[in-house]
């Protein structure tokens, strides 16, 4: 019997190129912060020590903490027979090891994709999400997450975080030595004045540089939610299905209780949509996720360029039936 085609999850040149961009300058501010640091007189050995710790904890633990913070449990294929048969038949496709399977028991419609790497990933949908889409729009879905997994989104977002981790704890640091003296301990007058200016230069720009790494990470988010939209849709060959699947999660959200989002909108960053509250939010003007107008846009061209019929979803072409 010959076997299906690999499609695996295909890149988008002009969406890596700007994700490249993004974290090329993101890497020009650390090297200027540093070089700051140094010049004021500050070693920042033990801040960077501090930071690496948190962030490699995020990192090495980011699949078992969100999971835990959405209440999200592992199941076994006799528990979702349906769920894991979509995510065998994806996984299939893209030549993709398969991720543990879980989920969370709450109504917010959604799906998200954690873990350090393709073989220590976890693939969690929540309840309201199957109750609400049919078969090809939480195909399509669970495509979108597989392709963050395939190209290690979480590792990538980790490591852009970096920056602002660092530069949000020095501010810190420093606000605190100023508050104490300085960074010197010396009594002496012109010691305590070039120990306040110092901290003085450092605070600010610890602030501006967290303020630059936090805009610049919220846009390598953004591209990387669009990317996972192009590479999912592309592979299952059903943009439509995805861009249902989007509009209706958006109109769902509505009619979620605003205590119950607000629980959930730390965990924006890993959802396929985010779940906002009404009016106005930080979350709305940095949001980690492109418009819902950008992303049905970029769909509706894939399905021109594909030549998509109107059908729904039945197996795409090179899949493998349960």
């Amino acid at each position: 019997m010959t076997a299906p085609p690999r499609r695996r999850f295909r890149p988008d040149r002009g969406l890596a190129a700007r994700m490249l961009l993004t974290v090329f300058l993101l890497g020009l501010v650390y090297v200027a912060f540093v070089a700051v640091l140094i010049a004021v007189g500050l070693s920042p050995v033990l801040v960077i020590v501090i930071a690496g710790g948190l962030l490699f904890t995020q990192y090495w633990f980011s699949d078992r903490i969100a999971l835990y913070g959405m209440r999200g449990r592992i199941v076994t294929p006799q528990q979702a027979p349906e769920l894991h048969g979509m995510i065998d038949r994806l996984c299939t496709l893209a030549d993709l090891p398969k991720p543990a399977v879980a989920v969370a028991d709450v109504d917010v419609p959604n799906a998200f994709a954690t873990g350090r790497s393709p073989r220590r990933s976890v693939v969690c949908v929540t309840t309201g999400l199957t109750r609400r889409l049919d078969t090809d729009e939480l195909t399509s879905v669970l495509s979108h997450e597989l392709s963050h997994v395939a190209h290690r989104d979480v590792a990538v977002m980790t490591v852009a975080a970096f920056l602002g981790v660092l530069a949000g704890l020095i501010t810190r640091f420093g606000l605190y030595s100023g508050m104490y003296g300085g960074f010197g301990g010396n009594n002496r007058d012109d010691d305590e004045d070039s120990g306040a200016a110092a901290v003085a230069v450092i605070v600010v720009v610890s602030a501006l540089v967290y303020a630059v790494s936090f805009v610049l990470t919220r846009s390598l988010s953004r591209f990387r939610e669009l990317a996972a939209d192009r590479s999912g849709a592309l592979l299952t060959g059903r943009p439509r299905a995805l861009a249902s699947a989007l509009t209706k999660i958006t109109g769902e959200m509505s009619r979620i209780p605003t205590r119950d989002l607000r629980t959930a909108e730390p965990f924006n960053a890993f959802f396929f949509a985010p779940a906002r509250a009404g009016g106005f939010s930080l979350s709305t003007l940095f949001s980690t996720h492109p418009p819902l107008d950008a992303r049905l846009a970029q769909l509706a061209r894939l399905s021109a360029e594909l030549e998509e019929p109107s059908a729904g979803l039945e197996d795409p072409p090179g899949s493998v039936s349960p």
